[in-house]
Order: C-alpha cells, then structure tokens, then sequence
C-alpha cells in the first residue's frame, strides 16, 4: 500500500495511469497537456513506491507515456519537474532524451514549510530514445 509520501489527488485536466507490478500498485503516472496552439505541450509526473525503485521500471514507464504523447497526442515537446536532489529520477529522464532547461528556485514547499528547487526538463520528439 502507498506511503505517507504517496501523491495526492491530481486536478482535474490530468490524465492517471496507475503502475502495476505483478497485480500490486507500486505507482502512478499522469500527464496533462497545454492546449493553447503557440506554446502546445505536455507535461508528465511519475511516482515510484520505493521498494521498486532502482531497477529499470521507471525508466520504462517514462519511455511508454513518451511514446503514447508524442506518437498518440501528436506532442512535440514534453515537460517534467523533478527535484533538483533527485538524482535518480533525473537520470532516468535523461536515458529518454530529456535535457535540462533550468533550476526553478524554490518551487516545491516540504511538508515543513521549507522550500526545494525543481529542475525544468524538456524532451522534443524528435530527440526520443526509445
């Protein structure tokens, strides 16, 4: 079952995808797009329950929900905001072509009431790693 640290309830103009490993929830995955034509892209999140973390899953979550925007959505340009201290996540992004853009100074509260940075990254299509 999901942690404390679990997510919580997405808005609604996001799409959910729950991520199963052998029938058990061990994470999920959304995305939302913006819809205006000038600046039309997609953005995406990803969680992983810990104990699944470090092997690959990841990774091959990111490469199919890529897949689905780009090949299904018609996305040329896909966005993501992980942590600038989460190594792991940012790694795995970039296996799939993501580049980093820039630190968005404190962008994310803690539960403390502290503040962390998130590191902008984009992928365009055609710079996809499948």
């Amino acid at each position: 079952m999901p942690d404390d640290d679990w997510p919580g309830n997405p808005g609604p103009d996001t799409t959910e995808y729950t991520v199963l490993e052998d029938g058990e929830v061990v994470g999920f995955a959304q995305w939302y797009f913006e819809p205006d034509p000038d600046y039309r892209h997609a953005g995406i999140d990803l969680f992983l329950s810990a104990s699944v973390q470090g092997r690959g899953l990841g990774t091959e979550v990111v490469r199919v929900l890529c897949a689905h925007l780009i090949d299904d959505h018609h996305h040329h340009r896909l966005v993501i905001d992980p942590k600038v201290e989460n190594t792991a996540a940012i790694a795995c992004y970039r296996k799939v072509g993501f580049k980093d853009v820039g630190v968005m100074r404190e962008y994310e509260m803690r539960h403390d009431g502290t503040w962390d940075d998130g590191l902008l990254m984009d992928l365009l299509a055609r710079e996809f790693v499948r």
